[in-house]
């Protein structure tokens, strides 16, 4: 098959490229590698992509050029660029034009595609709000600029199912962790500080916090097991994590017990939209797609230190 992924050069984008190139299919990976946070990681993704046979493209979904720089003979998209998360620095602009706008590009190059099977929008928990315990027929209630720009993205994509014009899937991801996640994010930061020495910054009250962490390569088995359900998938909202719960201190304990250290906290204030919830209902996961993560926290956080070890420690 030839599939499109964009944001290939991101974490669980780079994963999935990865995957299905390891599957024998043609991929295209495609991003507009902003400074959002180090272009240096994302350089080195997109270098195992390209290791791996795929093509990489930097583009930007928010720009017409998208028509004039890939061609229309995908069977498959896979979604992920999206401007990520919880960030001071990032606008709503920055939300609303990397979300929905680029969103809205790519739907409309998609409906060029004759032979396309499947659009599979990425989104995420942050769509339920607060608490995301939910089944996808919950009503969504996001408290961000993040989860109100995914949500807004997911129902355009969504859409097109509804109006018979695509096949289109929207797959919401739980607390996704593992290699090559982001430099800001819990855990690699957790790794950095503690081999470090240094006190990890921890949001008051978030210790308690409780988190379906899912190992990135249990979301990608999710994530590829739609190809060629084109028909179960058309039009769903589908959840993927695991059902576990854990808190952020079990987090902190976990990454501690891998790298034999004790990793010191110090609090500051609470971050405006956290989540203080999540944990995936997958049964429709299960039903649909016989999808099953097995993978424990200590065994995700292990690979992940490794990885760190391998690419930041000289």
């Amino acid at each position: 098959m030839k599939i499109l992924v964009t944001g290939a050069a991101g974490f669980i984008g780079s994963h999935c490229a990865e995957r299905l190139l390891s599957l024998g299919h043609s991929v295209t990976g495609v991003d507009n590698f902003s400074d959002y946070y180090s272009e240096d990681l994302k350089k080195r993704n997109a270098s195992i992509i390209e290791a791996n046979g795929g093509k990489m493209i930097t583009l930007d979904l928010r720009s017409e050029d998208i028509h004039q720089v890939l061609d229309f003979n995908f069977d498959y998209i896979f979604h992920f660029a999206a401007q990520p998360g919880l960030s001071k620095t990032a606008t709503y602009d920055d939300y609303f034009s990397n979300n929905v706008l680029g969103t809205k590009n790519l739907i409309d190059f998609a409906l060029k595609c004759q032979n396309l099977k499947l659009f599979v929008n990425i989104a995420t928990s942050s769509i339920y709000g607060l608490q995301a315990t939910f089944s996808e027929d919950a009503e969504p209630n996001p408290v961000s600029d993040y989860g109100i720009t995914k949500l807004a993205a997911e129902q355009l994509v969504l859409e097109k199912s509804k109006t018979f014009q695509m096949n289109t899937c929207s797959l919401r991801l739980y607390s996704v962790i593992g290699p090559r996640e982001r430099p800001e994010k819990m855990y690699t930061k957790l790794i950095d500080l503690g081999l470090k020495g240094e006190a990890f910054p921890l949001f008051e009250g978030s210790d308690t916090h409780l988190r379906s962490f899912t190992y990135v390569g249990d979301i990608i088995d999710g994530v590829i097991s739609v190809i060629g359900k084109e028909e179960q998938v058309n039009g769903e909202i589908i959840n993927l994590g695991t059902e576990v719960e854990y808190t952020t201190q079990q987090g902190i304990d976990a990454v501690s017990n891998v790298i034999g250290k004790s990793i010191e906290v110090k609090i500051i204030p609470k971050r405006a939209g956290d989540q203080l919830r999540t944990k995936a209902n997958i049964d429709k996961a299960r039903r649909l797609l016989n999808y099953d993560p097995k993978t424990k926290l200590f065994e995700s956080v292990k690979y992940q230190v490794e990885w760190f070890k391998t690419n930041f420690l000289e």
